[in-house]
């Protein structure tokens, strides 16, 4: 059965990204609560954005190694947010926050990602990132064939995806997401209205070869 690729449009700063993001498709928007990222943004910035949110959009928070503080701060700002974890949390840390959470897992050789995903058994999804220096993927595309087939979780597909490069990736990775973010910049965290459109566009076009495929 094929389903439908989901869309996250991540690090956005202005309502008028947030709007279009919508409008494009994206099934959730991330805000990056890190304060050492040029899309990072306050959880009281992020609130106002969120607002701008219909149902069944999800705001999710992209946190690294964040204090107790900064994430009371945000839940209480953001109560319907999903988590995203990109630093060094264990497993207890993740859950601690007694919401959901994605895990960001950074893809090298050698990376054993099923015992990753075991060791974060109750993830809503794991996202799959280049590994860099630093947290986050920088815009750089992994080896998309470092990822096993059978990984026990939703798979978030990101690092470095563009129109250009996305319907490759789903082809190939079947992920249960896409998670874009230099790759519809115009400048580090302002977006593009155009590169935002063909970014949806390329992950329905990727979705309509592997429902066609699948009839044949």
């Amino acid at each position: 059965m094929v389903t439908r690729t989901r869309i996250k449009i991540c690090g956005l700063t202005r309502e008028a990204d947030v709007a279009v993001a919508v409008a494009a498709g994206a099934d959730a928007i991330g805000f990056v609560f890190y304060d050492k990222s040029p899309r990072f943004v306050s959880p009281q910035r992020a609130a106002e954005l969120a607002r701008l949110l219909p149902p069944f959009v999800t705001p999710v928070g992209l946190f690294v190694n964040a204090s107790a503080e900064l994430m009371a701060e945000a839940l209480q700002a953001l109560p319907n947010m999903l988590l995203q974890f990109h630093g060094d949390e264990t497993p207890a840390d993740c859950r601690l926050p007694g919401r959901p959470f994605l895990r960001a897992a950074r893809m090298a050789p050698g990376f054993d990602l099923l015992d990753f995903a075991a060791q974060f058994s109750d993830a809503a999804g794991l996202l799959v990132d280049a590994h860099v220096d630093g947290y986050g993927g920088g815009g750089k595309v992994f080896d998309w064939s470092l990822l096993p087939t059978n990984v026990p979780r939703p798979v978030v597909l990101s690092g470095g995806l563009h129109a250009g490069n996305v319907i490759e990736g789903i082809l190939r990775v079947r992920p249960w997401a896409v998670d874009v973010s230099s790759g519809v910049e115009e400048a580090k965290g302002l977006k593009s209205a155009a590169l935002m459109r063909q970014f949806c566009n390329a992950v329905r076009q990727a979705d309509a070869q592997l429902a066609a495929s699948s009839l044949t």
